[in-house]
């Protein structure tokens, strides 16, 4: 399946037109693996398609956002970056560097869903436990 027709089953499957714009963001976000910042994939969109307003490339990320197509991830910078990656999944947030790696670990995902359901906040209810463990990656040698 190319991308622009798995691009177009993820709008219709949301619910949405299916548009070149929405092509274009879905395209750049699914493609910059790095989860990136909203200028990242403004940068990666006039490359192709110089004629997509600024604009409607923040409207387009915010309709994907609040569809569930996208996520929102905020580093300690107070930076917000965008993940194409929707299933349960934590992050591994590099201090130094910004980056942001995806982390998903089934036995830690079993012990955290265990534990809230064990322990219940009084008068809060959980709908999602995210994790971002901060560190730093090691050099590659």
């Amino acid at each position: 399946m190319t991308n622009l027709t798995l691009g177009a089953a993820m709008l219709s499957e949301a619910g949405l037109r299916i548009t070149p714009q929405r092509i274009a963001v879905l395209e750049a976000v699914t493609e910059l693996h790095n989860h990136p910042t909203a200028d990242n994939i403004i940068d990666f969109i006039k490359k192709n398609h110089p004629n997509i307003a600024t604009g409607t490339i923040y409207k387009t990320l915010e309709t994907f956002v609040q569809k569930g197509m996208v996520q929102k991830v905020k580093t300690d910078r107070d930076i917000m970056r965008y993940d194409a990656t929707t299933h349960n999944h934590h992050h591994l947030y590099s201090s130094g560097s910004d980056r942001i790696e995806d982390y998903t670990d089934p036995e830690l995902q079993k012990l955290i869903e265990t534990y809230f359901k064990n322990h219940t906040i009084p008068g809060f209810h959980i709908e999602d436990v995210k994790l971002q463990i901060i560190g730093e990656f090691e050099s590659v040698k």
